[in-house]
C-alpha cells in the first residue's frame, strides 16, 4: 500500500436525532482520512431500539450536508460486515457505548472482519449526558 495512499474511515450511525455526541465522532474520524458514514436503515434501528424518529433518507441528507463526512451509504442491517467487505475501511470509528449490550456481538464483527486486512477499530469516549433517549425523555416531560 503506498504510504500516500488516502485512508478510509467509516462509522455507521442511526443518528435518529444528532446531537453533539455524534458531531463529537465525527470531527476525530474525519482526521484519520475520508469518512464514509453508514446510516442505518430504519429497519436496522427497530432491531435493536424503538423506531426512528426521522427516516432514513432524512436522516442520510442530513448526513449528507455535515462537514467532514466524503460519503454517505446505506446500511441495511445492525452488522456492519456488508458495508465493511464492500469499502474495506483502514479505520472504523465508533463510541465506546457497545461493549457491553446489544451491541456488543456486532462491535465483535467488526473487530474480527477489520482483522482480515489490518483495519483498526478506534473506540472514543461516549459523550457523557447525551443520547437521543435523553433528548426524547426531556421532551416528553414537557
Amino acid at each position: 500500500m503506498p504510504k500516500n495512499k488516502v485512508k478510509i474511515v467509516y462509522a455507521g450511525m442511526a443518528a435518529d436525532l444528532i446531537h453533539h455526541g455524534h458531531i463529537n465522532l465525527i470531527k476525530k474520524a474525519r482526521k484519520y482520512g475520508k469518512l464514509i458514514i453508514g446510516v442505518l436503515s430504519d429497519e436496522a434501528i427497530i432491531t435493536y431500539k424503538r423506531k426512528p424518529v426521522y427516516n432514513y433518507y432524512q436522516r442520510k441528507l442530513i448526513f449528507e450536508n455535515i462537514k467532514g463526512v466524503e460519503k454517505v451509504i446505506k446500511q441495511k442491517t445492525l452488522s456492519y460486515v456488508e458495508n465493511l467487505k464492500k469499502i474495506k475501511p483502514d479505520f472504523v470509528f465508533h463510541g465506546n457505548d457497545w461493549k457491553k449490550g446489544v451491541q456488543s456481538n456486532t462491535r465483535q464483527e467488526v473487530i474480527d472482519i477489520l482483522a482480515k486486512w489490518n483495519g483498526k477499530l478506534i473506540e472514543i469516549p461516549y459523550t457523557k449526558n447525551i443520547s437521543t433517549t435523553i433528548i426524547i425523555n426531556k421532551l416528553r416531560k414537557k
